[in-house]
Formats: C-alpha cells, structure tokens, sequence
C-alpha cells in the first residue's frame, strides 16, 4: 500500500504552510483523499516527493496572496535583547572581538575567529583605485567602489558554496578596509581589523581601552534581523547574485540617513551639543519640524540594549564622561525624563564613540557598514539554501490601464 502523508507532514516535507498545500491541491498538483474518519485530508507520499524535486528544479512557489516569511536562524531581537545564534550580543561583545564574533555569527564558534586577510594581488588592486580616485571621496562611498573592485578580481565569484562564499566574504571586510586611505599609524601585519580600521578613522594611534571600544562596536552592530540593508542582501541572494554583489546590495540600502547614514546626523547633533548645551540644539530641531537624530528604535521599546552597552564603554574612555552627559542632556530636552521611545539608539552611541575617540565626522557610517558585511554574508548563505526568486514581490497597480483592459496583468 501507497505511503499516505498528513496534511501538516506534507508542509513540512515541502517547507511550506498548511494553506500552501491546499493550494497545490486545488491546482492539481497533488491529489488528495479523505483521511479514515473523514478528518482532513491525506497524500500520496509519491507525488509529494516528485513535487519537491520538480521545486528543486524549477521553481515551485506559494499563492501570489501569500507573504513570504524569511526564516533565519541569525539573529532574535526578543524581550528587548538582540540574540546572535541564541546568544546575547551586548555579553558576546564583551567576551569576544570581532573576528571571534564573526566565527560565532557564521557557525564556527567564538573559539575559531575568522581569519580576515585580503590577498596581496587584490590588496594591491585596491590600494591603486582608491589612489585614483578623486580627492574628497566621501569613506563610505570607497567602500562600495571597493566592494565592485574585489568582484572583478574574483574568477570564482559565482561559486555559491558555503565555504566559498564565506571565504570570499573574509576577505572582501579585509579588503574594504584596506581600501580605505590611512589617515594615522598603521598596525602590524597580524593586528586586528578593530586596529587596522583605527587608523583610517583617526590620526592618532588608539589607547588599548578606545581600541575595545571599536571592537566592541563591531560586534553590536553585526547583525540586526531583518534591517532593510538586510533585506536588501537577502532579495540579491534569492536571485543568486554573487556574495560581493550581495554585500553591493547592502551598501546601497546603507547609504540612507534613515538607515546607515543616520550616526553621521547624530554626530553633527552631538558635536553642537558639545559646544552650546543640548536645549538650544533640540529646541532648533523641534521648531523646524525636524526629528532629533539618534533617539528611539521601534523594536526596543524599552531602549537600544546595544547603545546602552557601548555608552557604558565609551564612559570609562578619557573624556567620555563628559561626551556620555551630553547623550543624557539629548535625552532629557528631547522630552519627558524616562520617556523610552526617547532614548539614545545605537547611532547617537556611535557618534559619542567618534568623538570622544577623536574619529572622522563618518566614523559611524564606515563602522556601521563593514560590522553589518558579515551579517548579509551570512543571510546570503541561508538565501542561498531556499528556492531561487522566491522574493519576487507582487505590485499592485494603481496606473492607467490600456483601453480594453479589466483585470490585473501577470508579471514575471
């Protein structure tokens, strides 16, 4: 006798809801019988098997009307925490540097860091564009230029094995960094990207508490679930585009004062406040309509634990005390004391890091982008595991329509 499935065994074999394979049904793509009793319904394990490998080959997707729900074993922002893996990021960064963070984010462990090492041929490709390149050309826009680089050198770029890809992705962090022009000391061959990335951000060289500071920096801002960089990396992946191009994708979604940019508007707001107290400066931004950079984020409502962990770093520095009040004197003009929604998030953190570290005006920008590159490698690799294009969203057209037209048109 036929191997019968539920209908709730067929989902799982399938990956999809319980109102996808009804879907199937109804379309005659499986066949269904009235399970004993006449409770639900049951399928012959023999076309739920071809139906899988025909979605290997092709693709089989769900309904139009059905969202699409990305699953991710990364990261969980939950009861106000962020969780990499299952493990709270504010305590990971304060055990482990950034390379240990990456080996944990990747799967590999915190006691197997990833070696980030870019090789010599590409190191020394990128260090000719970035000479070439005009004066003024804003940090993060080298990192993108760099990432285009590194893709053209790499014959193997549309390898999309894990191990590959995550090679690949090591050294392309490596290499965005290297890209970037020294401004101060530059480290020994075997130091950290913490201190290789110091000295194109400041000009002096680091104590070893501002230094943890930056490292620690990079680790809280790893990964954040589904942020719009990440759904941007992750829409490139489902069409199969290459690692580089995935991280290409990301820096573009970066390059937003909503999104990545946004330290850069806190860092000016930080700077003003001080130089004249925060009163005058907040009142400036309420009085034009503009929101207060660097306050509140809709998924901590009760505060950004990640800007709460790197103040308390950036307070023990020399002259971070005083830059940490100035967040305070932020918060307490911007509204009433305690008021959670009016908190300091990440980026008004990192801007009291830059200043306090002395760090260029887009420290934030910079840091914020190559700590978020092993997070869209790693939504790239879990993309890759899924049916391709199956982020195809579906619009719903509001135009003019050709004369002798009723109903929607399909798209591809």
């Amino acid at each position: 006798m036929a191997e019968r499935l539920t209908t709730q065994q067929v989902a799982e074999r399938l990956g999809v809801k319980v109102e996808t394979v009804y879907a199937y049904a109804s379309r005659g793509q499986l066949s269904s019988e009235r399970a004993p009793g006449g409770k639900g319904s049951t399928f012959d394990a023999r076309e739920v098997a071809e139906l899988a490998a025909r979605g290997r080959r092709t693709v089989v997707r769900p309904p139009a009307d059905e969202p699409v729900t990305l699953r991710t074993g990364l990261t969980l922002i939950e009861h106000g925490r962020l969780y990499y893996r299952g493990r709270d990021a504010v305590e990971l960064a304060a055990r482990y540097g950034f390379e240990a963070a990456i080996g944990w984010l990747w799967g590999h462990g915190a006691d197997a860091p990833v070696a980030l090492r870019v090789p010599p041929a590409t190191a020394e490709a990128l260090a000719r564009t970035a000479a070439a390149l005009p004066a003024g050309i804003r940090l993060p826009d080298r990192l993108r230029i760099s990432a285009g680089v590194a893709a053209a050198l790499d014959p193997l770029r549309f390898d999309l094995r894990e191990q590959t890809v995550l090679a690949a992705g090591s050294a392309l962090i490596a290499g965005m960094v290297e890209a970037l022009p020294p401004t101060g000391p530059l480290p020994g061959p075997d130091a950290t990207l913490a201190a290789r990335l110091w000295s194109r951000l400041a000009t002096a060289a680091p104590a070893p508490e501002a230094l943890a500071c930056l490292d620690r920096a990079l680790v809280l801002l790893m990964d954040h679930e589904l942020a719009v960089s990440t759904v941007a990396a992750r829409v490139a992946a489902s069409a199969r585009a290459n690692p580089y191009a995935v991280v290409s994708a990301g820096l573009g979604a970066t390059d937003s004062p909503l999104h990545g940019a946004a330290s850069s508007l806190a860092y000016r707001l930080l700077g003003e406040v001080l130089a004249g107290g925060a009163l005058p400066v907040v009142s400036d931004h309420l009085r034009t309509g503009r929101p207060v950079p660097g306050l509140g984020h809709p998924l901590y409502p009760e505060g950004d634990p990640r800007a709460a962990a790197l103040l308390e770093a950036v307070a023990r520095l020399d002259g971070g005390a005083a830059v940490v009040r100035a967040v305070a004197e932020v918060e307490a003009a911007a509204g009433p004391a305690g008021h959670p929604a009016l908190r300091a998030n990440v980026d008004l953190a990192l801007a009291a890091l830059a200043l306090t570290a002395g760090l260029s005006a887009e420290a934030g920008e910079v840091v914020f982008a190559v700590a978020r590159t092993p997070g869209w490698l790693a939504h790239a690799v879990e993309e890759y595991r899924e049916e391709p294009l199956r982020l195809r969203a579906r619009g719903s057209y509001t135009g003019p329509r050709a004369r002798g037209t009723t109903g929607p048109s399909s798209a591809r």
